[in-house]
């Protein structure tokens, strides 16, 4: 007997064509079902893999055995010469011409009715998006999304660290100027360093598909950089690679990265992959470990931090960011052991005016500029000018985004500071100076209920804001006075608060306790609060008189509500270069 005619008895063929009508129907169901119940991505694939697995299973049960009137049975037992079981030759005939008609209806159903639904309901969904705040089109936009992780620093040298970090962040900016991907930016990123986190949750909280993390190790002028592409919904790695490569290629290796995550995403570019801002390489070095000392911001390391920049310009006097770095780090207090307040803060100047006209189009440089006119020069109008420029030249930076917030709060233009600052946060929705800045923003322009639940994420978020502070200022304005003290208990909050409940002794001990250093604007309000009136102006020209700073918050200060309608706020303001912005306000 010919193997044809065997398997042709044994309804091999049959029981092939049966499991495949099926196993196709069962396919087709579950890539229709998986995104209905919310089915991991790997389910379909899955399916299809254990339905492969089973073709061989079916077709060797097929051969082995026969279902007869008397119930299963082996082929082995059988009469070779026998015809097939009647039975079992008709149900499968039965089978057969039902699984294929099934599997043809699905197919005319699919085709012809579920892609006509499919259709409509891609339009509506677009509609939807088009009417969608910034926040949910930004969570509809998380494909090509990504956020870059610390790399690791595996040197033997912890001192090394600097690299690692620094590596990352410029990989991170690099990223970012790919117009067609989302970036989260480094302070979310950087926010779950050292963290216990896994990617998934990580990946939820900044809103990104995609994780890049990595290695670094770093020996003399030796390299090796390890990096692998995430994706975060079920861990899979997309891409990986390790470059074992000298110092002076470091450029190349982050646009090799740039290039291949381009690829790994199926990202469609307009355009080539951006390219690095090249420099020295012992110059990059002493960029990177000042970028790292910068934000410690110690005194000390804030010293450190302008020696490194001010080498690194020296052996590439045209590397714009250590310019613009090295202003900032100036105006942050950097080189006051050493020179004074109007000293660095001239330096400050030429590094500014230096990285402008080397590259008019850095946008940092414009944002360090606003910073300086306003919290150096009160020159409010120019630092809003140079806040607005640098928006222009990089309008997916988030904290430029919230730099016209800033100028807004500080000029009292507080709607406007909200609606800022909220953009900010649905492009980077674990940023703490965010939820400062605009918890204030609602606080002056009296939306209590928003301010309280803002500062309360801020607390959350870090210490570091004093999150607790302004949700004792918000707890206060709302005379709740008890509820402000369990937030807070300081002899600030007890010299205010303790005063209002009529406990003049234990408030007027808290305010001999904080005279004893005084800082003048912090007395300034105390005495705003208590509404002396006298005693606020007092120490409010002391301070002009006295201190290296000038209260450019002052128009967002609640402290200052008693004092508004005195003759002599009008003239204070003007001192500060504010008064045409509380004109307008006071015109509102």
């Amino acid at each position: 007997m010919s193997l044809y005619t065997e398997l042709k008895r044994r309804n091999v063929f049959k029981v092939g064509i049966v499991y495949f009508a099926v196993a196709w129907l069962l396919l087709q169901v579950s890539d229709t079902l998986g995104p209905a119940l919310h089915l991991p991505e790997w389910f379909v694939s899955a399916v299809a893999f254990l339905l492969i697995l089973g073709f061989p299973v079916a077709l060797i049960f097929a051969w082995a055995f026969d279902l007869t009137p008397d119930g299963l049975r082996r082929e082995s037992e059988a009469d070779p010469a026998a015809p097939p079981a009647g039975n079992t030759g008709k149900s499968l005939n039965l089978m057969v011409i039902a699984a294929l008609v099934i599997a043809l209806s699905y197919f005319v159903i699919d085709s012809f009715v579920l892609d006509s639904d499919r259709d409509t309901v891609g339009t509506s969904t677009a509609d939807q998006v088009a009417q969608q705040q910034p926040a949910e089109i930004e969570s509809a936009r998380a494909e090509n999304s990504i956020a870059v992780l610390p790399f690791v620093n595996m040197s033997s040298d912890e001192e090394q660290e600097y690299f690692s970090d620094g590596l990352s962040e410029e990989l991170l900016n690099l990223l970012a100027k790919i117009p067609e991907l989302k970036v989260a930016a480094r302070t979310s990123s950087f926010s779950f360093k050292g963290g216990d986190l896994g990617i998934p949750e990580i990946a939820s909280q900044l809103n990104v598909a995609h994780v890049l993390e990595g290695s670094v190790r770093k020996h003399g002028n030796q390299l090796r950089i390890t990096a692998q592409l995430i994706q975060a919904d079920n861990g899979y790695h997309l891409w990986s690679e390790t470059y074992d490569r000298q110092l002076d290629n470091v450029f190349q290796i982050q646009e090799d990265i740039a290039s291949a995550v381009v690829d790994a995403l199926r990202i469609t570019l307009l355009g080539e992959v951006p390219k690095t801002r090249k420099t020295d390489p012992a110059a990059y070095q002493l960029f990177l470990e000042g970028q790292y000392l910068k934000r410690q911001i110690s005194r000390d390391s804030l010293n450190r931090a302008v020696d490194a920049f001010k080498q690194a310009v020296e052996i590439d006097p045209a590397y714009v960011p250590a310019w613009a770095e090295l202003a900032d780090t100036y105006l942050w207090g950097g080189g006051l052991d050493e020179l004074s307040h109007e000293e660095t803060s001239a330096l400050a100047d030429q590094a500014i005016q230096t990285a402008i006209s080397t590259d008019p189009d850095y946008a940092f440089a414009y944002y360090v500029r606003g910073i300086s006119w306003i919290f150096g020069k009160n020159n409010f109008k120019q630092g809003v000018e140079d806040f607005q420029r640098a928006l222009e030249l990089d309008p997916d930076d988030a904290f430029l985004v919230a730099a016209i917030g800033k100028g807004a709060l500080l000029t009292g233009k507080f709607d406007l500071a909200i609606s800022q600052y909220q953009t900010a946060l649905a492009m980077e929705p674990i940023v703490p100076e965010f939820y400062l800045y605009l918890g204030r923003a609602y606080l002056s322009s009296g939306r209590l209920d928003d301010a309280e639940a803002t500062f309360s994420k801020l607390s959350s978020l870090s210490q570091t804001y004093r999150g607790k502070f302004h949700l004792w200022e918000t707890l206060f304005i709302k005379g709740e006075f008890e509820a402000a003290l369990a937030e807070t208990d300081t002899s600030f909050s007890r010299a205010v608060t303790h005063h209002a409940l009529g406990n003049t002794a234990v408030a007027d001990e808290a305010l001999a306790e904080l005279m004893e250093n005084p800082d003048p604007y912090t007395i300034a309000q105390v005495y705003g609060f208590r509404g002396d009136v006298d005693k606020t102006f007092e120490w409010l020209n002391n301070g002009l008189e006295n201190s290296t700073y000038s209260p450019t918050f002052i128009l967002a200060e609640t402290a200052y509500r008693s004092v508004h309608s005195d003759p002599r706020w009008s003239l204070f303001i003007d001192k500060l270069g504010l008064l045409e912005y509380w004109q307008e306000m006071a015109t509102d």
